[in-house]
């Protein structure tokens, strides 16, 4: 599979900038959803890229800045949890990478996103685009901006668990694990918890 087949597709349909968008942080109980938007040049040689869920913490920081440093453009964005709370998760993901889209220095004329989705009920991608499953795995420009959501999340949450040390932060990054679980059941949520994603309390 060559990992740039989409973004070798997109620009021999006439598109002249081509960006890969993915989001992170869907699924946690606290915190943002932040989104990322990366044009990469055509081609170029990440040793390591790959989809951030299957690359260790120590690899997605590692390529972080190099991915910075070596895009032709990047953004990141995120749709903060009262957001996510008035509308829904869904349309915070896709406001989350139009925000990251419209962000970039330079615009792109196509963006490959990763999932089936391209709009919720309040918010949808409306930059001209084309949906890739597993597009995180698939296009280099896409996993460069799984890497960069999913970090920029993760820098973001350690922050918080400086703010609200007892919810432990650090250790589960928002997401519902039996610890974070525990210690919402102690404390009661905090200021940046999804009130809509804890019905099971």
């Amino acid at each position: 599979m060559d990992f740039w087949q989409y973004e070798r597709e997109a620009l021999a349909e006439g598109h002249t900038v081509v960006c890969g968008c993915d989001e992170a942080g869907a699924g946690p109980l606290a915190g943002p959803v932040y989104a990322a938007a990366v044009v990469l040049p055509l081609g170029l040689d990440l040793p390591g890229l790959n989809d951030s869920k299957k690359l260790t913490e120590k690899k997605r920081e590692a390529l972080f800045p190099v991915i910075q440093e070596r895009a032709e453009a990047w953004s990141v964005a995120f749709v903060d949890a009262a957001e996510i709370d008035a509308t829904d998760i869904l349309s915070a993901r896709m406001k989350a990478m139009q925000l990251a889209i419209d962000d970039l220095p330079q615009a792109p004329d196509f963006a490959l996103i990763d999932g089936n989705r391209d709009h919720g009920k309040s918010a949808s991608i409306t930059a001209p685009h084309r949906c890739i499953v597993k597009g995180d795995s698939l296009a280099a420009s896409v996993a460069a901006a799984s890497i960069l959501a999913k970090v920029s999340r993760d820098h973001f949450m350690l922050e918080m668990a400086e703010q609200y040390p007892q919810y432990r932060f650090e250790k589960h990054k928002g997401y519902g694990t039996k610890l974070h679980y525990e210690l919402l059941r102690t404390y009661g949520p905090s200021p940046i918890h999804r009130r809509t994603f804890l019905k099971n309390l």
